[in-house]
């Protein structure tokens, strides 16, 4: 008979799991949302609500209960170390401060690593009841749909996303860049989750997205459904491992993506 060890070592989520766990933690999103909340300052613009410890405390519970072996890296209480090399990785709320402000564009982001590459990834919006998913090699959905990329080919006509760091000096050196784009794009919006920007960008909502500093909970489910959807994925200097610090992003379709890159190397050698 297998030991305990040993049924933690097998056992892993499927996406059905992953989906369920984020429906639910985004229930408790929907029942909270336009409440009066407790607002704590993480930093000088960075928030937390009793909402995102709620979401993350289910979580928690749930996933450690089931697999009792993995590893845990959340947003709010940091890391729980697993046995077995998997994790998981976890943002209870993404887009705190418009939940905080009632503005209707938040999610619950759930990914699933193993050896260190994602594998399962999850973007639950409770409010429209939009479920994007994805499995690595198999493909991304949304509410068990296929989604594609936008087939944008000229900067001039495409609709971009930005989004800044609550780091100071990161913000300021984005300022350039969306000057630029607003310039040289149809328009750029700044929706405020991370998540849903790329997922946008997955179903072709969005043409293309960059951001400069990010978390690892910020983009480790969105950027594989975007991947599994067909888009390119890269880190700010191009590089295909965009799950590194400090897990900057550039997202659009193969073609699009070439061109945002070029014009994001002509505003770093323009702010030199």
């Amino acid at each position: 008979m297998l030991n305990r060890k040993a049924v933690r070592r097998m056992t892993q989520p499927t996406l059905k799991d992953v989906i369920e766990l984020a429906r639910a933690a985004g229930q408790i999103l929907r029942e909270g949302y336009g409440q009066d909340h407790q607002v704590r300052h993480k930093g000088l613009i960075d928030l937390v609500t009793e909402v995102d410890h709620r979401s993350e405390k289910l979580l928690l519970e749930r996933i450690q209960a089931r697999f009792p072996g993995d590893a845990i890296i959340t947003e709010e209480s940091g890391r729980f170390e697993g046995e077995n090399g998997n994790r998981w990785i976890i943002d209870p709320l993404d887009g705190t401060v418009n939940y905080a402000h009632g503005v209707p564009i938040f999610a619950v982001s759930i990914a699933y690593a193993v050896g260190g590459q994602v594998t399962l990834g999850v973007v639950y919006d409770p409010l429209r009841d939009e479920c994007f998913a994805a499995e690595r090699g198999k493909g991304a959905w949304l509410n068990g749909a296929p989604v594609a990329p936008a087939a944008a080919s000229e900067l001039q006509k495409a609709l971009l996303v930005t989004g800044f760091s609550y780091n100071p000096e990161i913000r300021d050196r984005n300022v350039p860049r969306l000057i630029h784009f607003v310039k040289h794009t149809q328009a750029v919006r700044r929706l405020g989750s991370a998540a849903l920007d790329l997922c946008y960008v997955a179903c072709g909502r969005l043409d293309g997205y960059w951001e400069m500093q990010l978390n690892a909970w910020d983009v480790a489910a969105a950027g594989l459904i975007a991947l599994e959807a067909g888009v390119t994925v890269t880190s700010m200097q191009g590089e295909p491992d965009f799950m590194r610090p400090p897990y900057s992003v550039a997202a659009a379709n193969p073609g699009l993506h070439a061109l945002l890159m070029a014009e994001i190397e002509k505003v770093e050698k323009n702010a030199l």
